[in-house]
């Protein structure tokens, strides 16, 4: 396992990355996740995302639980803050209030007295973007949070927290991005990744697998497997079925002698594809069993050919989507190519 430095910070951060979206404490017990933990562990990966939001705090807790035994210097925790914990008025947003509370609620949860990167999970239009840059700035002079990231944010909204940061002399920069990126979704290409290169900030890029869509396992006019995320309980198959789309994965079907050529399973060819794009600092994966956490890292320093690059865009051709536009909107916006079963 490599490690990469986030964006121009002095932090490194492990080329893969493990979240625990959608698992910890929701499509699975704790003692898999537990697993889970242990065999990224094994595989090298010493970076870890969650956010507060996960299991409305359950994800964090049981994080916090499997990393208890391990040194804490020895890995990086990654959170976030601003989607609704609960249905108060001050329980979502990047208010002062919710910043520091949120924060102080998933250091207790994750069992430590720091995160190493706290970021706005998306931009808040209803708070002031001072108050929120103050707020993230007084939290890293107290010692609870090292560095600073954003997901999910435009360009414009990056580069006017950039702004507006110099300009109140603060010490603390945006530092990192998490933005949705993979072969099919590159909406962050036209305009989030050229400023972000530029003002070095280091992309952790989710769901490069495309909810698993790329991994292969979904055939067009089969059902889907049983095991798989869209076929278990909980949110996933809400998030999962709808980019499911017999066009979509017929085409994705023609990437498997990509991966074959290459050597490498279809899940690899698609992690390996996001750590080769410019500005990626590191590759977020999930899993439920830990043979999946062992798979998927073998995409580290594994690097593709530009003929293969070419390969996989000729392939994909007209379902790529890099409209900038939907930056922000991946929660809402159903792609083209999922809109169609035929």
């Amino acid at each position: 396992m490599e490690h990469r430095r986030l964006g121009r910070s002095g932090l490194y951060v492990s080329e893969i990355t493990y979240g625990n979206w959608l698992t910890h404490g929701e499509l699975v017990d704790r003692e898999a996740a537990v697993a889970c933990v242990g065999a990224a562990l094994d595989a090298g990966i010493t970076t870890f995302d969650t956010a507060d939001v996960y299991a409305q705090g359950a994800a964090e807790r049981v994080l916090g639980e499997a990393l208890r035994a391990v040194r804490r210097e020895s890995v990086e925790i990654a959170t976030k803050v601003c989607l609704p914990v609960g249905d108060g008025a001050n329980d979502r947003g990047l208010s002062r209030k919710h910043v520091m509370e949120s924060c102080h609620a998933s250091l207790r949860r994750l069992g430590t007295d720091y995160v190493d990167v706290y970021q706005a999970h998306r931009f808040d239009e209803a708070t002031p973007l001072d108050e929120t840059l103050v707020a993230f700035d007084d939290l890293v002079r107290q010692g609870k949070v090292r560095y600073l990231g954003v997901s999910e944010w435009t360009a414009a909204q990056i580069g006017s927290a950039l702004a507006l940061a110099d300009q109140l002399g603060l010490r603390s920069r945006i530092v990192s991005n998490q933005p949705q990126y993979n072969m099919l979704w590159r909406v962050i290409e036209p305009e989030v990744l050229p400023l972000c290169r530029r003002e070095g900030i280091g992309q952790f890029v989710f769901q490069p697998l495309a909810q698993g869509v790329l991994t292969g396992k979904y055939r067009p006019g089969e059902q889907v497997p049983a095991g798989s995320r869209a076929a278990s309980g909980g949110r996933a198959p809400r998030f999962i079925r709808r980019v499911l789309g017999d066009s979509l994965l017929a085409r994705v079907q023609r990437l498997r002698p990509v991966a074959e050529e290459v050597g490498t399973s279809m899940a690899q060819l698609a992690i390996a594809w996001t750590l080769q794009q410019e500005g990626v600092s590191s590759a977020i994966i999930g899993a439920s069993r830990p043979e999946q956490v062992t798979e998927n890292a073998g995409a580290a320093g594994l690097r593709l050919e530009a003929s293969v690059l070419a390969r996989i865009d000729e392939v994909l051709g007209d379902l790529i989507d890099l409209d900038p536009s939907k930056t922000a909107q991946m929660m809402a916006v159903k792609p083209e190519w999922a809109r169609s079963s035929g």
